[in-house]
């Protein structure tokens, strides 16, 4: 801004010769930037605290400690879903809060037997096989206990599917060979190295099942080549759909170069119907304006593979700690805090969908949302679906923020979590914390998603982070306008 101005002064000194130049007082009032706002003593003294607390404090990592290898894996409608309802809920009585239970049908999948092999290919041995590793995904269809045998035909994106029309995929099993971008993810671009490949994981197996394929199978989404496999939600397409290795799928690729490959496989996981489940909703009461609400969250549902740790009992715990240190520390915000651990966030959202039916009433008293739902590694700061009037009022926050490097704030068109998108597009401010990605999908869904990749330092910043952002907006003297 200094070099626009100084700029902006020599052009007008030039092009004003023998005119009076404006006095300094006149020119400062007509282009000088707006101040920044500054925090109350008393905000910015609970804001310090509360970040300091945090970075010294381990109940979050305790928390998901106890989710990950006490409670376990907690797919949706699992009793160990219900087991970490009860906990959570529990916990937040513990500390204190107002807690209900607000009820949502969730999916109920199970996985079963998981097996493939090559059985027929180009220069194959008499009598030999080679193993393919691969796991079911979410909305799966099951096959025959004895499996199903196809020619694969190999594809590397939509339209390349598309060209080969229904008389060369009919009564095959489609395998989509889309890289995870791991150069774009290191360069900082993981979400959209995701969003690129996720596509065939999501819309893949039905776009197959389409063109009369018999079975779907994806590349692993994700950036860690060590032949695991990466699980997830996929459209229900009626076929059989999985996940090969990275591995794999580079093997069968380039056997079928050369000649016809013949697979074998067995998927027998099964949908059951869909049962009762809840998302834990705890309130830590406003002083001032009760009615209004400012929300942290983290999802409590996991995928099977793993324990969950990253994806999200760290963003649970987090948002728990919040309440925790605001209790601890005797403060006392002026709106509502609510610590909000959702249901179903894996399998399609059913848990803020119900949440949002529920309170479609309300949606003007919600002053804003925050979830963490990237993991648990060092944290840059925010992304933040909020207006530019929004960002000038948070300008002061990141002083706080500044010490241990979580700063950013980062203005996006897009709701920068899953379970606070309905509140986004109902008009509610909604951040999500910005952690660094750059190894978060070499673990994503997948058996490696356990409680040793949670660094505690970087847990107790997230901590510090969501606690800091929680609390200003909940105490600050007017609500984040909208």
């Amino acid at each position: 801004m200094r070099i626009i101005a100084c700029l902006v002064l020599l052009i007008s000194s030039i092009s004003s010769i023998g005119q009076t130049r404006p006095s300094k007082s006149s020119y400062d009032s007509e282009k000088a930037p707006p101040a920044t706002p500054v925090l109350s003593a008393q905000l910015g003294k609970a804001l310090t605290a509360l970040r300091d607390a945090a970075l010294g404090d381990d109940y979050a990592l305790r928390q998901v400690a106890y989710l990950c290898d006490n409670i376990g894996p907690r797919p949706d409608g699992s009793p160990q879903a219900q087991a970490a309802v009860e906990y959570v809920a529990a916990e937040l009585k513990r500390l204190g809060l107002e807690v209900h239970l607000e009820e949502t049908k969730v999916p109920h999948w199970q996985r079963g037997v998981e097996a493939a092999e090559l059985t027929q290919y180009p220069g194959r041995p008499r009598d030999a096989t080679q193993k393919i590793v691969l796991t079911a995904l979410g909305g799966n269809t099951p096959t025959s206990a004895t499996g199903l045998s196809a020619d694969v035909v190999v594809v590397s994106d939509f339209d390349q599917l598309k060209n080969l029309g229904r008389e060369n995929v009919a009564g095959k099993i489609v395998l989509f060979n889309v890289p995870f971008d791991k150069e774009k993810a290191t360069a900082g671009f993981w979400g959209e190295a995701y969003g690129e490949a996720v596509a065939y994981r999501t819309r893949g197996p039905k776009a197959a099942a389409e063109l009369g394929a018999v079975a779907a199978l994806v590349r692993s989404v994700g950036g860690a080549e060590f032949r695991i496999t990466h699980t997830g939600y996929s459209q229900p397409a009626g076929i059989p759909a999985g996940a090969v290795t990275a591995e794999d799928a580079d093997l069968i690729a380039h056997l079928a170069i050369q000649g016809t490959v013949t697979m074998h496989m067995v998927l027998t996981a099964q949908n059951g119907p869909d049962v009762l489940s809840y998302n834990v909703v705890g309130d830590l009461k406003g002083s001032e304006h009760p009615e209004q609400v400012v929300i942290v969250s983290g999802h409590l549902d996991s995928w099977d593979l793993g324990t969950g740790a990253i994806d999200d009992a760290a963003g649970v715990a987090v948002a728990m700690e919040t309440a925790k240190l605001v209790q601890q520390l005797k403060l006392h915000p002026k709106r509502t805090l609510r610590v909000i651990a959702w249901m179903d966030e894996e399998n399609g959202g059913r848990g803020h969908d119900a949440y949002a039916a529920d309170h479609a009433g309300d949606m003007a008293n919600h002053v804003a949302a925050i979830e963490s739902d990237l993991g648990s590694d060092h944290p840059l700061g925010f992304a933040a679906k909020v207006n530019a009037n929004a960002m000038t009022v948070l300008e002061p926050v990141k002083e706080i923020l500044r010490p241990f490097g979580a700063n950013l704030i980062h203005q996006t068109e897009y709701s920068p979590g899953s379970d606070i998108a309905p509140l986004a597009k109902a008009g509610v401010p909604t951040l999500g914390i910005l952690q660094d990605g750059r190894t978060y999908f070499n673990y994503h869904h997948t058996a490696a998603d356990t409680l040793d990749k949670v660094v505690p330092q970087y847990l107790r910043e997230n901590a510090a982070a969501m606690a800091v952002m929680g609390y200003v907006l909940a105490d600050m003297p007017e609500p984040l306008p909208r």
